[in-house]
This record gives structure tokens, sequence and C-alpha cells, in this order.
């Protein structure tokens, strides 16, 4: 049967993504403890199309990201599975987005009882022939702040409200960062931790931890940004902070991004 895709295409006109988005499926992805969590992920696949070629195989996409849904995944896997697109697609240059939920077991601070808290992440892979992989770890963390204003003006209490850390981490090849170990990083920073399962010793416990640690959005940001500039091997990051404000109509919004290309 005549391969369309192949004809020839006299526009002039290289595509740099061309692909499949919204693909929904069932991977399994490692966890620091060496075992893996079972997750349903939203999945895009890109290669670079030349301008001499009308179009992209489609099925192919989906034929190589389905041999990978009952193997276990990190970013080493990644780079097989854009290798793999490279080769069957002919392309010079390969991206991987998989989105999911990942959960991470939280441990009451008082009554010691486990539950499970969900954290939006994303792994970002990029390979280029000839070129090491690139690979982005995206996460977002709940967390407390309480308002250092609303503390010093108030004669009770303070506001305090939940919000929501994002980061995008890039390390250089051979290194990286587990999800688990950079959800803490994040959650150190806040005024208190987000729990999904709390009694009332536990409340009375992150209720006053968050009003002995105040912290702006801004103090959020910032710490974190030192936390984050500890860590080696990173070429880059991206961070926002957005608080929820409990007494406003508005979030309170901040955001970095660094290049540490330099450290080791």
């Amino acid at each position: 049967m005549k391969d369309v895709q192949s004809v020839p295409d006299h526009r002039g006109i290289a595509i740099q993504k061309v692909g499949v988005n919204d693909v929904h499926l069932p991977l399994l992805i490692k966890t620091k403890a060496g075992s893996f969590q079972p997750v349903l992920a939203k999945i895009k696949l890109t290669v670079d199309l030349p301008q001499e070629y009308k179009g992209t195989h489609m099925s192919r996409f989906i034929e190589v990201v389905s041999d990978w849904s009952q193997k276990p995944i990190s970013n080493k896997e990644m780079g097989l599975i854009l290798q793999d697109l490279i080769e069957r697609l002919d392309a010079r240059r390969a991206t991987i987005d998989i989105a999911f939920k990942y959960f991470i077991e939280k441990i009451a601070p008082v009554s010691g009882l486990t539950s499970l808290l969900d954290l939006d992440c994303v792994f970002t892979g990029t390979l280029t022939k000839g070129k090491h992989q690139e690979f982005v770890l995206g996460l977002a963390v709940p967390f407390t702040s309480l308002c250092p204003c609303s503390k010093e003006i108030a004669q009770y209490g303070a506001h305090n409200q939940r919000g929501l850390m994002r980061v995008k981490i890039k390390h250089q090849p051979g290194k990286y960062i587990w999800i688990e170990d950079l959800a803490a990083l994040m959650e150190a920073q806040a005024s208190s931790p987000v729990y999904p399962l709390l009694k009332r010793e536990d409340e009375k416990y992150v209720t006053e931890k968050a009003y002995e640690n105040p912290k702006f959005v801004e103090d959020v940001l910032r710490d974190l940004v030192l936390a984050l500039r500890e860590l080696k091997g990173v070429e880059w990051f991206e961070v926002e902070c957005e608080n929820y404000e409990s007494i406003h109509n508005h979030s309170a919004y901040a955001a970095h991004v660094e290049k540490r290309a330099d450290r080791s």
C-alpha cells in the first residue's frame, strides 16, 4: 500500500515537533524504595520532521510507548524510549512528556497515622542524535503558609492559607533527584506541610508549627531557591509559588528561574 506520509513535500517548511498528544496509558514509575508505583499517565510524544517529508507515522508513536506500559520507568528508561522513537521514525530529535499523579506516604506528626498525598508530576525527556538526553522533572507540592504581617498586627491569631509550589529541575547527564526527595525538600520551606489525614492532636501541632514559622509567598520562594542551589549537578531550575489567600479574592504569586550550569 502507498505510504502517503513519506511522499515529498515541496513547501520547504521543516516542523520542529510533530506527533501525538493526550495519550492515556497505565505506566509503572520507579520509586526511591526500589519498587514501582502504578500510575495513569497522560503522554505527549513528538519528533522533528524534515521539510522534504509530508508527514510522520503516527501509529509508531503508540507502538513505542505501548511497549513500556508494564516496565518500570525513570529518566534512564525514558532515554531508551526516545532512542526507539528516533530509530523507528528516522528522526533527529525526539521529545516525551509524561504527566501523572504520584502518591507519597505522609505520617501525621503526633498520632503517627499514615495517609497518601497526591502530587502532580511531569517527566520531560528530549534526545537529539549524538547528544546526551535532557531530562526535566516537574513537581507540584501543596503547603501551608501563615502571614507574618497578620501575626504582627493581629491581637488574636493570624490568617493562613494553602499554597502550591511548582518546581521544574534539570540535572546534568547521569545525575537526578528522586520525586520523594524533591517533595521533602519543597515541603521543608513552608510554614507547615499539608497532610491528608490529621487527628485533633495533629491539627494542634501543625497549626502551632505554622504560627511559629510565618512566611510570605516571597519567603517560601526564596527559601526554596536557596535549598535548590545546594543540590549537586543542577543545570537549571524554575520555581513558582502561589498562595490561595484566605482573606482576599486573589492569590499571591512569586516565580524565579535560575541557571546553575557552573555547579558540579
